[in-house]
């Protein structure tokens, strides 16, 4: 399954994922922000599970993650618990601010 992705300098947009390939990981380096798929605990065919998620957030090491795209039953609190200080779930109306995307 294709699935498309967004960078804006050094904030990555990526939901509706499952996998990356070599050539997207390499172009996921050097991340401020990276916005990515958490589905559900569970694994599923074409969105990232809570613990692929987080696997990635490791091997790409952005300075701060947001998980998004989380089923009803993702508890927020629970989330933030679950999750390490940099890695938080994402809420509606949510806002960031990024130094690159405001230079």
């Amino acid at each position: 399954m294709t699935s498309l992705g967004f960078r804006f300098g050094n904030v990555a947009y990526c939901t509706d994922v499952h996998s990356f390939p070599e050539e997207t990981l390499q172009k996921l380096q050097n991340l401020d922000i990276l916005i990515i798929d958490a589905l559900q605990y569970q694994v599923h065919k074409s969105h990232f599970s809570l613990s692929e998620a987080l696997e990635h957030i490791e091997l790409l090491k952005p300075k701060q993650a947001i998980l998004t795209h989380m089923h009803i039953y993702m508890d927020y609190d629970t989330l933030l618990w679950e999750t390490p200080a940099h890695v938080e779930p994402a809420f509606d109306g949510m806002k960031f601010f990024s130094v690159a995307l405001n230079a």
